[in-house]
């Protein structure tokens, strides 16, 4: 499904800031990194749906007309709220850049890259007393492991994946087990443009696919 998506020239001024801010975090870390192999990230997978499984409550809230979108409004209203201050022209292009389905609404998935992707932008590489408050320790705590996992796929640091990266990662964990073909057609399907690299951007839809945030949209409301 993702595959389906372009990564048109509309994305590229968004893109080319997250690669510009993977490289630098990447340049911080000095090689430390809580990961390990490809089954340390995957072990994760409940904490990270726990870390982002209340941001429904939030999207809920912002969905004022409760369509199952968020339309522009709507967005504005949102980071208004979140004391997140952004020109018109930024807003539209994160907006766009997280409307994949060109559906002209930020549905709940969508929601969760957006969120992501502000408090990464915006979050300083130094005075960490001066970080974007999220307002969730927990929600922040994931995104940045979010983030610490794509830079343990990103192996030459150039802010972006591709095969050759994602192939070393999984021979780290599998040295006898070399599969190129197997790794393209499942886990791996994130390069919509078929360029041969995959921005932050896109590892985030294609991460969120793999963590299954979405198999809780169906369930009943508690009440509460």
């Amino acid at each position: 499904m993702l595959c389906n998506y372009g990564s048109s020239s509309k994305y590229k001024k968004l893109d080319s800031k997250l690669e510009r801010k993977m490289i630098e975090m990447k340049g911080s870390a000095s090689g430390q990194s809580n990961f390990k192999s490809i089954d340390s990230i995957i072990l994760r997978f409940p904490q990270f749906r726990e870390g982002l499984r209340n941001l429904r409550g939030v999207f809920k809230q912002y969905d004022e007309d409760s369509n199952g979108t968020i339309d522009r409004e709507e967005l504005n209203r949102c980071l208004e709220k979140l004391q997140l201050h952004f020109t018109k022209e930024e807003v539209e292009d994160l907006f766009h850049s997280c409307d994949i389905d060109g559906s002209e609404g930020i549905q709940f998935n969508e929601f969760i890259v957006l969120l992501c992707l502000i408090y990464l932008l915006m979050k300083p590489s130094s005075s960490p007393d001066n970080t974007l408050k999220m307002h969730s320790l927990q929600l922040e705590a994931t995104f940045d492991t979010i983030v610490e996992a794509f830079l343990f796929l990103d192996k030459n640091g150039d802010g972006k994946l591709n095969k050759k990266d994602v192939m070393k990662a999984l021979n780290e964990a599998s040295p006898w087990e070399r599969s190129p073909a197997r790794v393209t057609r499942t886990r791996f399907k994130m390069d919509w443009d078929k360029n041969g690299k995959v921005c932050f951007r896109e590892f985030l839809f294609a991460f969120i696919n793999w963590v299954g945030i979405e198999s809780d949209e169906e369930l009943p409301d508690s009440g509460t």
